[in-house]
């Protein structure tokens, strides 16, 4: 049975490596989910497993935003991800958390706190983590992070939409090839996690290591 507890801070962020969440759980999204097919459902999905009340937070520098809306000055990407996050949230009944920025933690609205840690302008991860547990539990700057925390209750062609684009996407931002990782642990018992891999496994992609701790 899936445990669902309401008590926890899950909040939706970008996938992007410089996104540390100093208070909450974070559930990776390139974009936080703006602009990717099938999110919506996903969100229906996170909601049964995870729980009703979950946050969502834009950050500073969205390349995946950058790109979807064709824009080239990140001041203007940065206005144009607080506004859209902020829709998407009311879209799909989330609770909008507000603006990661790069500073030090910056405490937001529905309890969560975090900021941006990576250099301005550069990306320095070599790794895309999945999450099969619960969200993140162990923050890594060397690693995109993408939530399949969901995929066990998805049929192929939704998991397909949202998992496939996201991958390529942060294959495409760097010049070595990246390596895929995950993380088991979290609120969701090691029965569902096993499930979301298997899911996962299922589009071919080869993990190279373990970081479940």
């Amino acid at each position: 049975m899936t445990e669902t507890l309401e008590s926890q801070e899950f909040v939706i962020t970008d996938g992007d490596e410089g996104v540390q969440i100093n208070e909450g759980i974070r559930l990776g999204f390139a974009g936080a989910g703006y602009g990717l097919e099938g999110f919506t459902e996903v969100v229906a999905l996170l909601k049964k497993v995870l729980s009703k009340d979950i946050r969502i937070a834009a950050s500073a520098e969205s390349a995946w935003i950058k790109q979807q809306l064709s824009l080239e000055d990140w001041e203007q990407v940065d206005a144009m991800a607080q506004q859209h996050i902020q829709a998407l949230a009311d879209q799909n009944g989330l609770l909008y958390a507000g603006f990661l920025p790069f500073a030090d933690p910056q405490e937001i609205d529905h309890e969560i706190k975090g900021h941006m840690v990576r250099p301005r302008g550069m990306h320095l991860a070599n790794k895309i983590c999945f999450t099969f547990g619960g969200g993140e539990q162990t923050y890594s700057l060397g690693q995109y992070l993408i939530s399949a925390d969901w995929v066990a209750k998805a049929n192929k062609a939704l998991i397909e939409k949202i998992i496939i684009p996201q991958v390529k996407f942060y294959q495409s931002l760097g010049s070595v090839p990246l390596k895929f990782v995950y993380q088991t642990k979290g609120v969701l018992s090691e029965k569902i996690a096993l499930k979301n891999k298997i899911k996962i496994d299922q589009l071919g992609y080869k993990f190279e290591a373990v970081d479940s701790e």
